[in-house]
């Protein structure tokens, strides 16, 4: 196998393409006058200690959806703070890219926060319950999958006033203590009977101008099947324009095998996933929909694309 043919990439590139596209069209959009030097140095010294972050916004659909913001402290309690701020409805509205918005309510205060073995407590105060009933649980959503997307964060404990928030007070939705991505989000729920019941939380598409980026769905379905094939046989049947869903994997393509062995997921899959009958190539949206699916499904910490016995692509989550 030569080289050219093994391609790496990496999840966190999404973000950070994302993230530089958004610079440029502000860059792009300021005016230029005397002061444009001075606004170019002060961005370039800012940027030394910024990176991108996961967090999950509201998008126009009323979906939870991943996007990415700037913060400048790699600190996870300092970072948590910031986007926490960012998740609050006249926070940090400057940081959140066209198309999305805040779902915490205004005035919400963080009274306290801390972080030890995994663990984030945050305690807010009593403005966080200040929600519509139909927002209550996507702002859990939000706030626990952003959360638990900085590294070495597994779970969210909710404090509201210094009480533990065990139950939504609107929709009656009972909370674990301690919340994490098995919480679900943007959840859908297909069931005929009480047997066999399956989550698996499959990324989907969608698109802002020409830009796309993802939207995760739990979806609640009878099903024992390993939760690598759901996903794909999802994936390669549904476009659902009442949803605002789209998936990029072609109709036909099938997965043949999946195997997870020492942190890894091998994925087998037939012709059907390349872009055409003569390129090796599988399409970037189709790439970053399975490998965020694998990673919201499976511990693992890298995914691999094969086709018949041709290894194509290693990704990182």
């Amino acid at each position: 196998m030569g080289d050219g043919m093994l391609k790496k990439i990496s999840i966190r590139k999404i973000i950070l393409s994302s993230l530089a596209l958004f610079a440029m069209f502000l860059i792009y959009i300021i005016p230029a006058n005397e002061n444009t030097l001075n606004i170019k140095e002060e961005l370039e010294y800012v940027n030394t200690n910024i990176e991108s972050s996961p967090i999950f916004l509201m998008d126009q659909n009323s979906y939870v959806a991943l996007t990415s913001v700037a913060v400048n402290d790699t600190n996870i309690e300092n970072k948590a703070r910031q986007l926490i701020k960012v998740l609050t409805i006249g926070g940090m509205d400057s940081k959140i890219p066209s198309g999305f918005s805040a779902i915490i309510p205004p005035n919400t205060e963080v009274l306290s926060l801390s972080y030890e073995n995994g663990v984030i407590k945050v305690d807010f105060s009593k403005d966080l319950l200040n929600i519509s009933e139909k927002l209550e649980e996507k702002m859990v959503e939000a706030i626990v999958y952003t959360l638990t997307s900085i590294d070495k964060v597994d779970g969210v404990i909710i404090y509201v006033e210094g009480d533990i928030l065990t139950k939504l007070p609107k929709t009656k939705i009972n909370l674990p203590s301690t919340l994490d991505k098995t919480f679900g989000i943007n959840k859908e729920f297909d069931l005929t009977s009480t047997k066999d019941i399956t989550d698996v939380t499959i990324y989907y598409i969608n698109q802002i101008s020409d830009n796309y980026y993802y939207v995760p769905v739990t979806k609640y379905i009878n099903d024992d099947r390993d939760k690598a094939s759901i996903i794909i046989d999802e994936l390669s049947r549904n476009f659902n324009p009442n949803k605002n869903l789209m998936s990029f994997l072609n109709d036909g393509t099938k997965l043949v095998s999946s195997e997870v062995k020492d942190g890894y997921m091998y994925l087998n899959f037939n012709e059907d996933i390349l872009n055409s009958s003569v390129s090796e190539d599988i399409s970037k949206e189709t790439l970053d929909m399975i490998t965020l699916s694998i990673g919201a499904n499976y511990d693992v910490k890298e995914v691999v694309f094969n086709v018949g016995d041709r290894e194509l692509y290693k990704i990182a989550l």
